[in-house]
């Protein structure tokens, strides 16, 4: 008996070992393995035997389809969940890589991780826009656009409660350094005016900001007089003029500024002027990598989380593909024997019932893809951000997401049709042809 636990216990550890290395092959792997499987199938003996044996088990599928849709449901289920939570991920990190680029800085203040701690004292700004890689614009002015970041309440259009947005001062450089944002509806704000421009994402988010609205932000009143689209994490955003914001919310200093560069190297230029200067303690980075550093951690959360799901279902989806080819094989048990008598030997036998498995989870696979994609493709949600605002993305079911999932699926369907396939070649002849 302690024999026998220890050996089921390392053929458990040796499947969920084989498993993971199969979600982890790249498609060139898998590729190759497929390969050598259709010609292993074609050109030996046991091969073809292994084929004929397939095509019995696939034909009888429609006389036991009730048993066997609980394979395809399972599966499904499990590609379904695994996709649609990592499109999540991979969504919200996809809006802010798009955010920024590589020619365009962000100041913050030195040791600060988001604009909503960092201080940048207003004196400061003339002295960077005279530093060199600062690109100008026709007029010879530099492009540098000092910001402000207020955390307001608006109302959900979901299910109406309370949620925070960002609120953003700027000035009228901005829309040269953010070129990405475009005013799709209504204009731009007026200087001195408690005007406000929406972003699209935030206006599909929220509720009353549609143009002509207005809203009390501040003990104050605010008329949206547009809407604008950036296909970034800006859209999520309220704006209006930094200076009005700063005197509704008594504010003294910036918190953050964009400054548009001379290309790559003039990023590196303006960046090595700042160090080097000590009335600068200032930190600067590209906005790429600034807004790609702020959705790391919880795209790796929402990564673990839904591998973690995904794995809890797949152990599910593992047993009732386990029961199901359990049934399939004792109610298969004379035609196996039969076929075994006229010489399909055990080889043939385990590989035919393993690829029966694999065809029904294959089936699973995609419809479980299928749905993913047809349900969240494009779903816009909203969740926090770095700086405890909504940042509104939507869901990406990307190739690669679909072909991961179907990787979990054949792989499901490995494990799951090894065991019967392993009875059902050890089964006696003699004892399966009197069963009825």
């Amino acid at each position: 008996m302690k024999k026998q636990w220890l050996g089921n216990a390392l053929s458990i550890l040796l499947l969920a070992i084989g498993l993971g290395v199969w979600i982890a092959l790249p498609w060139i792997g898998v590729l190759v393995v497929a390969v050598l499987l259709v010609l292993w199938l074609l050109l030996t003996r046991s091969g073809r035997l292994s084929l004929a044996a397939t095509r019995i088990g696939i034909a009888s599928l429609p006389q036991r389809w009730g048993a066997s849709s609980v394979v395809v449901v399972g599966i499904a289920g499990v590609v379904g969940v695994l996709v649609a939570m990592l499109a999540m991920g991979e969504g919200f990190q996809a809006t802010l890589n798009s955010t920024g680029d590589d020619t365009t800085a962000i100041v913050l203040r030195g040791g600060s991780q988001a604009e909503t701690n960092s201080v940048i004292m207003r004196d400061q700004v003339p002295l960077m826009s005279t530093l060199p890689g600062v690109a100008k614009d026709e007029r010879g002015r530099a492009m540098m656009s000092p910001e402000l970041s207020q955390v307001v309440n608006l109302v959900s259009k979901g299910d109406g409660t309370d949620v925070n947005a960002q609120f953003r001062g700027v000035g009228e450089m901005a829309w040269a350094v953010h070129d990405k944002v475009k005013i799709t509806q209504g204009r731009r704000f007026n200087a001195g005016l408690r005007e406000i421009v929406v972003g699209k994402g935030a206006q599909g988010q929220f509720r009353g900001l549609e143009v002509g609205n207005k809203l009390l932000l501040g003990n104050q009143d605010w008329t949206v007089v547009g809407v604008f689209n950036s296909g970034d994490a800006h859209d999520s955003e309220l704006w209006t003029d930094a200076q009005t914001l700063a005197t509704t919310y008594q504010r003294s200093a910036w918190q953050s500024i964009s400054v548009r560069t001379e290309g790559k190297a003039g990023f590196e230029q303006f960046k090595n002027a700042v160090a080097a200067d000590p009335r600068l303690k200032l930190d600067v980075e590209t906005t790429r990598a600034y807004y790609a550093k702020q959705g790391g951690g919880l795209n790796k959360l929402i990564s673990v989380l839904g591998t973690v799901i995904g794995a809890i279902m797949a152990i599910g989806a593992v047993f009732g593909a386990l029961n199901t080819m359990y049934a399939a094989v004792a109610t298969r048990a004379r035609e196996i024997a039969t076929m075994r008598a006229i010489g399909f030997r055990g080889v043939p036998v385990v590989t035919a019932i393993m690829l029966e498995t694999m065809f029904l989870a294959l089936i699973g696979g995609l419809l479980g893809g299928l749905v993913a994609w047809a349900i969240f493709n494009g779903y816009s949600v909203s969740t926090i951000g770095s700086n405890f605002s909504q940042v509104v993305f939507q869901f990406r079911v990307s190739p690669d997401l679909l072909w991961s999932g179907l990787k979990w699926a054949l792989g499901i369907g490995l494990v799951g049709g090894l065991f019967p396939a392993l009875r059902a070649a050890r089964l006696p002849i003699t004892t399966a042809l009197r069963e009825t």
